[in-house]
């Protein structure tokens, strides 16, 4: 039996595909510099053929009325990558390294004014009364009987002393299930790099000590802007 893809996620595969393209585009050079590898075009393949695979696996987590639906469909295409650099024998570092590099190659792409436009909103009184909802209903037990896959996370006040905005910290993390549910445990730390320039691209600083990929009993995100 052939499984499919959510209709949430195949609504939007084109542009998923397209940036995949893309980023296999910006990693050529360091395929063949650094994972020294030469099949180029049997890579690209490849990866295409597991993206495909990863989309049917992808899981739903409530479309557009959950912003960790983004987040699936921006990030989860570097488990792709990463399941074929890994069957090719390249190192975890180095496959973690190659993806670091072309998604931020890829996020500079946009013009810096959009971006930092981006991160402005993303900061915004605004966004953080969306976040404190949305946490809130990510804790619901409703929501994760009806989403077990989804993130569980808390919004996070600065304290006295502290030197961040906001932060979130999350107590459940979607890539971590979806890593132990498919075999990916290994890869999961490069996926957890690719945030610190996803922000630092938007004009944020992240900082963050611990992971559930690491082992924590949570990840501790803390937002400040960029000077």
């Amino acid at each position: 039996m052939v499984e499919s893809i959510h209709p949430f996620y195949e609504a939007h595969r084109g542009a998923m595909e397209a940036a995949m393209r893309h980023r296999l585009d910006l990693a050529e050079a360091m395929l063949r510099e650094r994972a020294h590898l030469s099949d180029i075009d049997g890579i690209r393949q490849e990866v295409m053929d597991e993206f495909e695979i990863v989309l049917t696996q992808m899981p739903y987590v409530g479309g557009a009325a959950s912003r960790m639906s983004d987040f699936f469909m921006r990030l989860i295409g570097f488990m792709a990558i990463s399941r074929v650099l890994r069957r090719r024998g390249v190192p975890l570092p180095v496959i973690g390294e190659i993806e670091r590099e072309t998604y931020k190659a890829q996020l500079l792409t946009v013009p810096e004014a959009e971006r930092l436009a981006a991160g402005r909103q993303f900061m915004s009184p605004e966004n953080q009364a969306l976040l404190r909802e949305q946490a809130a209903l990510s804790a619901a037990s409703s929501h994760q009987d009806a989403f077990p896959e989804d993130f569980v996370y808390d919004f996070v006040e600065p304290g006295p002393g502290d030197n961040f905005e906001f932060g979130i910290d999350y107590k459940a993390c979607g890539f971590c299930k979806f890593a132990a549910r498919h075999g990916d445990k290994d890869i999961l730390p490069n996926i957890c790099g690719l945030d610190f320039d996803a922000y630092a691209t938007r004009g944020i600083r992240l900082e963050r000590t611990q992971t559930l990929a690491g082992g924590a009993s949570h990840c501790n995100f803390r937002f400040s802007r960029l000077r």
